[in-house]
């Protein structure tokens, strides 16, 4: 036997069988198996099926409703190509009613992530083609899913509301899926920017989660935010009221405050979400974007002097002079139509982001009251709880007196004015434009409750009320003993103005930095946040304070 002759013969007899001849093909071919690409385009099919949303009927409804749909709303949000899709292709699994006739992918909402002007930020938006947005179980379990995404990636989540609230067939369940909601909600406040954007109806329950992001936006004519419908009210109270009457955008930009913002058309509605992401930082541990133009920081504003006269009962429009401040006069008001004696807006000052409140002598003569009070002390908490370093610009001649007032709680209301600017950490400056009185004076980030630097133009009057009235009570019996009571009462108001009245009078005792020139205020407010931009500030050890609500 020959080498080769060994070798064939002990070759393993698991490569052929016994009794099969080499040259015989099998009688039959093997079944083929999964054909991936076929399983790639079947794949694709049910995507592109999914993204076309339910029959061009909805759709068409839809868009006779001057709404956008989901995706298209998307689009607009984010940065074109950028966003992600999570879960698509889910459904429920509830049965009853009719339910498992009817499990269509997505289950009525649209989550996941993309990036604005370059920045990660997360969304879940209804889809009120199917469903008509109702949450269910499978609804809350994506939504759910992404707001604890968004929280775990430090980035910020934007709610496209468009709605008809809890899943009535699915019962229970659906409630439960809004607890979860809530409870995130309030798990990410102060940790993570949270922006409602309300795109159609929202009733029930449902409102609740609006209520607890930091920013809530509005359309005219398509959204509405109610806890109980206008059939609800009459039927309780027989009042009649539309459904926009009720709980419209204006409703609640001007009435209520729950909306700082008000559009008529969606594309502008989120448009304004795009810029007001691009003011904010990403979460909690961040600072704000900063983005220097060409608006100098030593820029003077001589303009200023004309903007507000000297005399403290002219009024006058400070929108005016955040214009002449801050960088190329941009600035994005909060809540405008709602409590208009005090603004409060976002804007730059050299590149830096800050939130500026300023009471406004164009209304009410620039009082805190008790609307004024709360939308301050809320927009102060925001820019504290996102690093947002504050300006306050003082004109304000004290708290509406009045019986309303008083009863209304103004106590209680203007200690969260207090509360919130003696809490808050960031940098925070004030200028005292013309007159501070009384506690108004304190409430608004005085130097007394921690303002890191506070600033005077030269009208500055502090004090504990006017002269008018200060003489009055001080010198009421010379007054009254007086054989000319008015040209006494004129001579001491006189005297009080120039002995304790005077602009000096605080910066002698300290509690004001400086008296500026108006023209050099940016430059001021330029130089104090550029010192203050790395400030760092801890409270007390404690689970948290006990804010008067």
């Amino acid at each position: 036997m020959t080498i080769l002759d060994d070798i064939t013969t002990s070759a393993p007899a698991s490569r052929t069988a016994p009794d099969q001849d080499l040259d015989q093909a099998p009688d039959h071919a093997p079944e083929p198996g999964p054909d991936l690409r076929r399983a790639t385009a079947e794949l694709l099919r049910l995507k592109e099926e999914v993204g076309r949303g339910p029959d061009p009927d909805a759709t068409r409804r839809q868009h006779a409703k001057g709404k956008l749909t989901v995706r298209e709303r998307l689009e607009v949000l984010f940065d074109e190509g950028t966003f992600t899709e999570i879960e698509p292709l889910r459904r429920h699994r509830a049965t009853g009613f009719g339910l498992e006739d009817r499990k269509p992918h997505g289950d009525g909402v649209v989550t996941g992530w993309g990036t604005v002007h370059g920045r990660t930020v997360f969304a879940y938006a209804h889809d009120f083609r199917v469903f008509a947005g109702a949450l269910g179980e499978a609804h809350a379990a994506k939504v759910h899913k992404v707001m604890d995404l968004a929280r775990a990636a430090g980035a910020p989540l934007v709610s496209l509301n468009d709605g008809a609230g809890a899943r009535i067939q699915e019962g229970v369940t659906a409630l439960a899926g809004y607890g979860g909601i809530f409870r995130r909600n309030t798990a990410a406040s102060g940790v993570i920017p949270q922006i409602s954007v309300m795109l159609g109806p929202c009733a029930g329950g449902a409102a609740y989660s609006p209520a607890l992001t930091d920013f809530v936006f509005m359309v005219r004519d398509t959204s509405q935010m109610f806890i109980t419908g206008p059939d609800v009210v009459k039927a309780v109270t027989g009042e009649e009221i539309t459904h926009n009457g009720l709980g419209g955008a204006d409703a609640h930009a001007a009435a209520s405050g729950v909306a700082g913002f008000a559009h008529d058309d969606e594309a502008e509605c989120l448009e304004d979400v795009r810029y007001l992401l691009s003011l904010l930082p990403s979460n909690n541990r961040e600072l704000p974007p900063v983005v220097r133009g060409g608006d100098p920081a030593d820029r003077r504003c001589e303009a200023l002097a004309d903007l507000v006269p000297a005399d403290g009962n002219r009024a006058y429009d400070v929108r005016a002079v955040i214009e002449e401040i801050v960088d190329d006069g941009e600035y994005f008001e909060v809540h405008e139509a709602w409590a208009r004696n005090v603004v409060c807006a976002l804007a730059r000052v050299d590149g830096q982001v800050v939130g500026v409140v300023a009471n406004q002598p164009q209304q009410l003569a620039g009082v805190l009251d008790i609307h004024a009070s709360e939308k301050a002390a809320r927009f102060v908490s925001t820019c504290d709880a996102f690093n947002i370093p504050l300006v306050t610009l003082i004109d304000v001649p004290g708290f509406l007196p009045g019986v309303d007032q008083e009863h209304g709680g103004i106590i209680r209301h203007g200690a969260k004015l207090l509360y919130a600017y003696c809490n808050a950490t960031v940098p925070r400056v004030s200028v005292v434009l013309r007159k501070a009185y009384g506690g108004a004076y304190i409430v608004m980030d005085s130097q007394s409750i921690g303002a890191d630097l506070t600033y005077a133009w030269p009208t500055n009057e502090i004090a504990v009320m006017g002269a008018e009235g200060a003489a009055g009570v001080v010198f009421r019996r010379q007054i009254a003993a007086s054989d000319d009571p008015e040209a006494t009462r004129a001579r001491l108001v006189e005297e009080y103005r120039s002995e304790l009245m005077h602009p000096y009078y605080a910066a002698e005792r300290g509690l004001v930095d400086d008296v500026i020139d108006p023209a050099d205020t940016r430059r001021v407010l330029a130089r104090s946040l550029a010192m203050l931009r790395r400030k760092q500030a801890d409270l007390p050890e404690r689970k948290h304070g006990n804010v008067p609500l």
